[in-house]
């Protein structure tokens, strides 16, 4: 299961990579720990500041010899709708008026905010950068090539896949319906883009020659075992990453999860305007049926940012954003380390069944 080029050439001993989940979950602990379990340790730059993302870069190397990855989120145009952020800040008004932002969010401090990261990461000569939400301009890879830094791309399509590897990507990651967090559709709506994963990979595979990396539900080695017989090279693992003990996700998120059952798993905008899959909770459900007014993300998810942040200060689940892949009954209390070696163990006893 363990050996092919796309793992020789990303340097790690298992075809596993910790997803880049943005907020905070991705702590330099849970990194390091990655990384030394043979796995590929990803940060989850979105809703870093480029300063930040300096730090923690230089943390980790300071701290592990081997190679890890950094996410970017690639920024939309948007514009702020006056009108429609005036109608979300009354739909959000009874979750506590006081929490919600004032400062809105411009795609220009967006952009600037992302050629800063880029620049950082350039420098810093981290040896593997992905992208979520769309693909970075020619410029903007021709330097990473320069560098020989390895790009993977975030697909929820067969086309989206095929223009990751135009564009010159060395490997994409694709994203099936069933995993946690927000879609990262870029050409489709994302109702276009809620393809299940056992679907997605052989009909990409048969389309792309780049390496494709299967993400969405997959919390353990039958899961990764599947995605590999249908052509992946390796498996993307978020929600098993987030409830490990050295992840930064909040307490209350992981017992969630841990106590989540499978149908519990929803899709929402409500939170940040983009699309994403998290455990059902009083937010969700109350801004349900007025989801279509909201503005697009970023601007919604900055008037969300002070609700959630208040929520989890009260250690109330109510409104935080408890993001979650369809698997959540699969999740365990455990560490890094734990997690690996309980992959490896159970994939030689399914092979051994096979």
């Amino acid at each position: 299961m363990w050996v092919n080029e796309a793992i020789k050439k990303l340097g790690i001993r298992y075809p596993i990579i910790q997803a880049p989940m943005a907020g905070g979950i991705t702590t330099t602990e849970l990194i390091t720990s990655v990384a030394s379990s043979g796995a590929l340790a990803m940060i989850g730059a979105g809703y870093m500041k480029p300063d930040s993302v300096r730090k923690q870069i230089r943390e980790i190397k300071k701290q592990t010899t081997r190679p890890f990855g950094i996410n970017v989120f690639v920024p939309r145009p948007f514009s702020a709708d006056l009108k429609q952020i005036q109608t979300a800040k009354e739909i959000l008004k009874p979750f506590t008026e006081e929490d919600i932002a004032t400062e809105i969010p411009t795609f220009e401090k967006e952009q600037e905010t992302y050629e800063a990261i880029i620049e950082i990461i350039l420098k810093e000569e981290v040896p593997i950068c992905s992208f979520t939400f769309g693909l970075p301009a020619k410029a903007v890879i021709e330097r990473f090539k320069e560098k020989n830094t390895i790009l993977i791309g975030t697909a929820t399509t067969v086309k989206e896949a095929i223009e990751a590897e135009k564009a010159g990507l060395d490997m994409v990651v694709l994203q099936g319906s069933e995993a946690g967090g927000h879609r990262g559709n870029f050409l489709h709506d994302a109702e276009e883009s809620s393809i299940g994963l056992m679907s997605f990979i052989p009909q990409t595979v048969n389309q792309v020659t780049i390496p494709v990396i299967a993400a969405g539900g997959i919390m353990d080695a039958r899961g990764a075992l599947a995605a590999r017989c249908l052509g992946a090279a390796a498996v993307q693992m978020g929600t098993a990453f987030l409830t490990c003990k050295e992840s930064g996700a909040h307490d209350l998120h992981k017992k969630a999860i841990l106590t989540a059952t499978e149908d519990k798993t929803v899709m929402t905008k409500a939170f940040s305007g983009k699309w994403a899959r998290g455990i059902q909770n009083e937010f969700i459900a109350k801004t349900k049926s007025r989801q279509s007014e909201l503005p697009a993300f970023p601007i919604q998810n900055a008037l969300t940012k002070g609700i959630r942040s208040a929520s989890s200060a009260r250690n109330s689940t109510d409104f935080m954003s408890l993001w979650s892949g369809q698997s959540p009954m699969l999740a365990k209390d455990q560490s890094v380390e734990e997690l690996i070696q309980s992959l490896i163990k159970e994939a030689e006893e399914v092979r051994g069944l096979l």
